[in-house]
């Protein structure tokens, strides 16, 4: 009687085996699993962004600009005194600081052409500044007080 003796191959270093079947249960738990973790993100992000709202309780309206001018206002939220400019008395691409001691910290360009403000009451570029589109720009918060600013030929 004869047995057959299977002798391993001394160069096949590891075994590999066939993989399982994939079956369709699997494909819908793996499908399943990803809609559950899709639908909680963004209740995630809804309660971070409601957490994070109280900083502003109230409502901020649109301070009065006119077509044409550019309109500095000494506090956040268009409030406080208000510094208007228009095209026809501002020396256009100069340089232009606000009266004495003035800043502002929130503003609308509506002069239909850019506006840079800056923190330098003498334009400087070593300080902060910010170009506003001249199409109706509304900006509540300066990021920094705004002393000065030019408006652009475009």
């Amino acid at each position: 009687m004869r047995t057959n003796v299977i002798r391993p191959n001394p160069l096949r270093t590891h075994v590999t085996r066939p993989n399982p079947p994939r079956t369709n249960l699997t494909r819908t738990a793996v499908l399943a699993t990803a809609l559950a973790v899709s639908a909680l993100v963004p209740q995630a992000l809804a309660h971070d962004r409601a957490a994070a709202a109280p900083e502003r309780s109230r409502a901020v309206t649109l301070g009065s600009c006119e077509a044409g001018r550019l309109c500095l206002w000494k506090k956040p939220d268009f409030t406080g005194a208000r510094h208007t400019f228009e095209l026809s008395d501002t020396d256009i691409e100069s340089c232009v600081p606000l009266p004495k001691g003035g800043d502002a910290q929130s503003l609308a360009n509506r002069t239909g052409r850019p506006v840079t403000t800056y923190q330098s009451a003498e334009c400087a570029e070593t300080g902060e500044f910010e170009t506003y589109p001249g199409g109706g720009t509304w900006a509540p918060r300066s990021p920094y007080q705004v002393r000065a600013f030019k408006i652009w030929e475009n």
